[in-house]
């Protein structure tokens, strides 16, 4: 009878609009000292029954590719890997180490300032091109997940520098110009991967449309009842993914969840929706998540999302990867009504790509 009056009493929509507008974010319910997690960051139990991954020992692990090696033997695995998990990590990617541990202490210094520094930066309005949040879905999931994010948009239209945070301003402009290098070489041996010009992605604005989107999951008292990120697949071309050493990400294979455990000065790729679209299912998006995080340390990742720059003109299958034996999976559509189409729903699962195929 309790529980059931409980329930009576309880309205979610208030105690989310009043953590939102307290802009304190999850970091800040961590260092008011809370032992419990709010009600709305709990999960329903269909999610939360399988955070256990089924390769805890690292087997079946994601492929790690050396991109020093051989390139037509790089590009193989690239496309292997790219068909098969849709996830891949890479070394040898000639970023050096101080790039990578400058970034992920600038995020790590953004997130640790007082409460009311961040504050300022805390939107849900994304048009100045710079946005700190708790979930870009808040009020759309049926939960939230413990991590708080702050969102940059780096192209076409850069940010405006004196707009972003100071204490990792130039550390999020020196990351974005390693971006466009690595990124640009990654979608070349992918492209070539399928048989396609080396530049054809480029050629398609695929460089040009960059979010990051860096995140930052604090000690979590309660990891068993929420998750720091739902499963979804990511909406764009490609991404790129800085993570420290502290793990949680899982990737869906074969129907199973395996961790991809951190490798100190790798780099994560995956594959996003745009790029399975348009490789006519040749590559895959697939479902990824992250778990609470149980440690006193902070997971952080940086993640760098490559759409194209292009919002008007119309995507779909690659011309070159259509033929009478593979006919277009999906039709056509502007990047700007794929977009739309992300945000005004939760994220989950593959409800996007699916929404787009012929059949629908």
């Amino acid at each position: 009878m309790m529980a059931a009056n409980a329930d009576f009493h309880y309205d979610r929509a208030k105690e989310v609009k009043q953590f939102d507008e307290s802009k304190i974010g999850v970091k800040g319910l961590v260092d008011s000292g809370i032992t419990t997690i709010p009600r709305f960051f709990i999960h329903p139990t269909e999610t939360i029954s399988d955070l256990k991954s089924s390769n805890p020992f690292g087997s079946h692990s994601i492929p790690v590719i050396s991109l020093s090696g051989d390139r037509s033997s790089v590009v193989d695995q690239i496309r292997r890997a790219s068909a098969e998990f849709g996830f891949f990590q890479i070394i040898n990617h000639g970023i050096s180490t101080d790039v990578l541990d400058r970034a992920v202490a600038a995020i790590r210094a953004f997130n640790e300032q007082p409460t009311e520094v961040k504050a300022q930066y805390y939107r849900r309005n994304t048009e100045t091109g710079v946005a700190f949040s708790t979930n870009f879905d808040l009020y759309h999931s049926k939960a939230a997940s413990w991590r708080d994010t702050l969102q940059v948009r780096l192209g076409p239209t850069p940010p405006e520098f004196d707009k972003m945070p100071e204490v990792c301003r130039r550390e999020v402009m020196e990351w974005d110009r390693e971006m466009v290098r690595l990124g640009e070489a990654v979608m070349e041996m992918m492209c070539e991967g399928l048989g396609l010009d080396a530049g054809r992605l480029k050629e398609l604005t695929c460089l040009e449309g960059r979010i990051m989107a860096s995140h930052y999951y604090p000690y979590c008292p309660q990891p068993e009842l929420t998750v720091g990120l739902s499963s979804h697949t990511d909406p764009g071309v490609l991404t790129v993914v800085l993570q420290n050493q502290v793990g949680g990400l899982q990737v869906k294979h074969d129907g199973a969840w395996l961790d991809l455990n951190p490798i100190p000065g790798a780099l994560v790729i995956n594959v996003g929706d745009m790029l399975q679209i348009m490789s006519n299912d040749e590559y895959k998006s697939v479902e990824h998540r992250v778990a609470g995080n149980p440690c006193r340390e902070a997971r952080v990742s940086i993640a760098v999302f490559f759409n194209p720059g292009d919002r008007d003109s119309l995507f779909g299958p690659l011309p070159e990867l259509i033929s009478a034996e593979k006919p277009a999976v999906y039709k056509s559509f502007t990047f700007s009504e794929f977009m739309t189409r992300f945000f005004t729903k939760e994220l989950d699962g593959k409800s996007l790509i699916n929404f787009f195929k012929q059949s629908n």
